[in-house]
């Protein structure tokens, strides 16, 4: 029995791998996008169903004490996520234009929950009149299939930044914090915790190191999972706390705390890094700028200035477009105050749509040294190994990416024609705009 390509999404599962093998790569990647927007549809659908049943006395619903209880208790639902599917459905109604999108399939469930959540409880600052100017802005981070979770709440860090107060964000609240440890029946030890974003990225930097694959001494891959080299540089976390807090050494550094942010936005008066709009409308969100964390992402002005209080600071010269400027070009290999340099510019692996924090990623040469490119800021990348592999192998075997320093002296990936027939260039994780 044949497969065909409009089948696979509107079809059952039910014997589909089997035979999926008749489609071709450009048909398996159609039919996953296509499954993945028509996922989003169905959960918009399932929010407004459920919503409107929220509203309507009905005895089974209100046996199950509330609509969330009762979703979970006909579907594979935990109830957790029945009761977010109820909130998200009664949050969206003060809010239409959120509501849209997520209709439209334009805005995952997370991320409208990040939008809404801030609708609800907007920085004391804001004057009301500024929602729906600051719904744009969220609904433009979340759009798309460059939206992130990160890009999200880096928006919503900057509003807060816009509209300073005194609250403290929930990301950054150690009252909230929480560390359960229990013994099991089998004699076992169970961890569970809430943190805040600092504790948490504290803990990230420190684990780093510790938990990336191990290869044998023969080069078999490392069989661990995730968790399991997790759960592992825990152990050895602890066994070097209690050696007298013995580090080793992170992506050429020693472990601990980065906080990328520019001056003027260290400085403790606000007016200092409010620039006026190109249409003389105020602030330009584009100017300011939050703490931002390589682990955890964006941090509070005020979280940033507190650590400002009793820190070590090291300058990165930047220029008009925010990119660092050289440092030390005349060697091979990339000088600790270039990588600093490179992180605070790319953030991670540069490769559009990656993911991995830049402990983890790999001073790439765009022009490689060997053909005479220099070891200075615009020849140079920050790559996770798969993207670095993937930028040096041979042209023909998929097609070769080809990176280039735009205008604003920061990457730009061009990719080959197997992908994008025109090569459109494609801007790195950290260029995005509202």
């Amino acid at each position: 029995m044949s497969v065909l390509l409009s089948d696979v999404v509107s079809g059952s599962a039910v014997g589909l791998r089997g035979r999926l093998w008749q489609l071709s790569a450009s048909e398996l990647r159609t039919a996953a996008i296509e499954a993945s927007a028509e996922i989003l549809r169905l959960e918009a659908v399932r929010v407004a169903v459920v919503d409107e049943l929220s509203m309507r006395r009905d005895d089974q619903v209100i046996a199950s004490r509330g609509v969330g209880c009762w979703l979970a208790a006909n579907t594979m639902l935990q109830i957790r996520d029945g009761k977010k599917i109820a909130a998200l459905g009664a949050a969206l109604r003060p809010f239409p234009a959120v509501a849209a999108r997520f209709d439209d399939g334009d805005c995952s469930f997370e991320h409208a929950v990040l939008i809404v959540a801030f609708c609800e409880s907007p920085p004391k600052g804001m004057p009301d009149a500024a929602l729906p100017r600051c719904i744009d802005l969220l609904l433009a981070a979340a759009s798309g299939v460059e939206a992130t979770t990160t890009k999200v709440r880096s928006v919503i860090a900057t509003l807060e930044r816009v509209f300073e107060s005194d609250e403290i964000p929930p990301a950054e609240d150690v009252d909230r914090n929480e560390l359960r440890i229990a013994s099991t029946l089998n004699g076992r030890v169970v961890v569970r915790g809430d943190f805040d974003a600092l504790t948490g990225e504290m803990l990230l930097s420190a684990l780093s190191n510790l938990t990336m694959p191990t290869p044998a001494p023969d080069g078999t891959p490392d069989s661990r999972s995730a968790a399991k080299r997790t759960a592992d540089g825990f152990t050895e976390l602890i066994r070097r706390y209690l050696d007298c807090a013995k580090t080793g050494v992170d992506g050429g550094q020693r472990p601990h705390v980065n906080v990328h942010i520019n001056a003027r936005d260290l400085a403790e008066h606000r007016d200092c890094a409010a620039a006026p709009s190109p249409d003389g409308g105020g602030v330009a969100v584009s100017d300011l700028d939050v703490g931002h964390m390589p682990w955890l992402g964006p941090l509070s002005v005020s979280q940033t200035r507190l650590l400002g209080c009793d820190c070590f600071l090291s300058t990165v010269l930047l220029d008009d477009h925010g990119a660092p400027l050289d440092a030390k070009p005349g060697k091979r290999l990339v000088s600790a105050e270039q990588r600093v340099a490179l992180i605070a510019r790319d953030r991670g692996c540069a490769f559009p749509g990656c993911t991995c924090v830049p402990a983890w990623t790999d001073a790439h040469h765009i022009r490689h040294w060997a053909n005479g490119g220099p070891t200075v800021m615009n020849n140079l990348v920050l790559l996770c190994r798969s993207h670095h592999r993937l930028m040096h192998r041979k042209t023909g075997f998929v097609g070769k990416w080809v990176i280039r320093i735009g205008v604003d002296n920061k990457p730009w990936f061009i990719p080959p024609p197997s992908i994008d027939p025109g090569q459109h260039p494609r801007p790195a994780n950290t260029t995005f705009k509202t």
